[in-house]
């Protein structure tokens, strides 16, 4: 381990990026993300990396994928203005299956919203924001070392399945300053840029899926000839007008993630082993969760907390399980009920799902969530 340090989330961030191999970034600023890009303006110089600072998001989006295209592990940092915005670039990537990963640290909203006041209001817009049938994976993180963690995931699951990746920050983790000690870069797995297992004169085709099903496409300027399209192709990367490519791509599209199951999707319990009821929270807002948790437990309620790390792929099992244990489930997230909707369908009846809430531009007390448990334990 290195020496401790204190560190903001958002800096943690770019120090995750950077550890995890990312040597372009491209980004526009924006609170409450824009430490994300100031330290990267910082430490890419440092190994040999590049930072461009772009006269909008969406200029931004496009850079990071041509240079993903090129062979640079790849990054751009935004809030929920600017995540709108990129949309349709983010749906290219996960058509074309450009690897990238997108920092989102939330905000209020609609529109320009509260610039500088905490959210999590982007979590159905991360995963359906984009056009057409896509998959996307996405991590929140709830400390500054986490930040740190999620990030470096966040790149290798972003090369390993060649789609982008968003972080999911929210404005309470991004400016949280915490003591870290920072793991070396000897300690780390890092997955590489996929490479052609064939030639060209033995018949390479970029799209054509591994075993894993996931294309390993050249780096542009390797010596190889590629065509990339956001059309839906076949496995030489031209378009192809047919019902049963166009089915089979979108279908394999989603297959390469999903097939991993339970690998990817990371969930924490606190308080569970004789817990009968459970609150399930994420990001920033699962701090106050956890001390609310603590406090109800002193009052005698048996009640404990499941953390959603991975936001999608949903934890529909840990969901499951959960459901099936407790007499009800509160989910206190900040907005106006997201999350809870993903709750409620995975627990299929089998026990109560309630909202905590909250979309003021303030974040959790733990007296509010402390209220929620009272209300659930005296109505489930």
């Amino acid at each position: 381990m290195s020496k401790a340090r204190l560190m903001q989330g958002n800096e943690a961030c770019a120090e995750g990026a950077i550890a995890a191999g990312v040597r372009f970034f491209a980004g526009y600023p924006i609170t409450p993300s824009t430490e994300v890009a100031e330290t990267m303006a910082k430490l890419l110089p440092k190994v040999g990396g590049k930072f461009v600072q772009m006269e909008d998001e969406i200029a931004s989006m496009g850079a990071i994928l041509g240079a993903s295209l090129a062979g640079q592990k790849a990054m751009d940092a935004t809030s929920g203005p600017g995540f709108s915005l990129k949309q349709e670039l983010i749906g290219y990537a996960a058509c074309a299956e450009i690897p990238c990963v997108l920092v989102n640290v939330q905000r209020v909203g609609p529109s320009t919203g509260q610039p500088t006041a905490p959210s999590q209001g982007d979590v159905m817009q991360t995963r359906w924001g984009t056009h057409g049938d896509h998959p996307v994976i996405a991590l929140s993180p709830w400390s500054v070392r986490e930040t740190y963690d999620a990030t470096v995931m966040a790149v290798n699951y972003a090369e390993r399945f060649r789609t982008p990746v968003v972080l999911l920050m929210d404005e309470v983790v991004g400016h949280l300053r915490e003591k870290v000690e920072l793991p070396e870069a000897s300690e780390l797995e890092l997955y590489p840029r996929r490479a052609p297992k064939k030639t060209r004169a033995e018949g390479y085709q970029p799209f054509a899926p591994d075993e894993d099903l996931v294309p390993n496409v050249a780096d542009f300027g390797t010596g190889y000839r590629i065509h990339v399209t956001g059309l839906i192709h076949d496995d030489t990367g031209f378009p192809v007008g047919s019902p049963e490519v166009t089915e089979k791509s979108i279908q394999r599209l989603h297959e390469k993630i999903a097939r991993v199951g339970e690998e990817i999707i990371h969930t924490e319990e606190y308080f569970m082993d004789d817990a009968e009821y459970a609150v399930v929270s994420f990001g920033g807002t699962a701090r106050t969760a956890y001390e609310a948790v603590q406090n109800a437990r002193k009052k005698g309620q048996k009640v404990g907390l499941l953390r959603l790390m991975t936001i999608w792929p949903f934890a529909d099992k840990a969901i499951e399980r959960l459901a099936a244990k407790v007499k009800g489930i509160m989910v206190a997230e900040l907005n106006y009920g997201q999350v809870v909707h993903e709750v409620r369908r995975a627990a299929n009846g089998q026990c109560k799902v309630e909202l905590c809430g909250k979309y003021n531009m303030k974040a959790f007390e733990p007296a509010e969530i402390e209220a929620g448990i009272d209300a659930l334990c005296g109505e489930a």
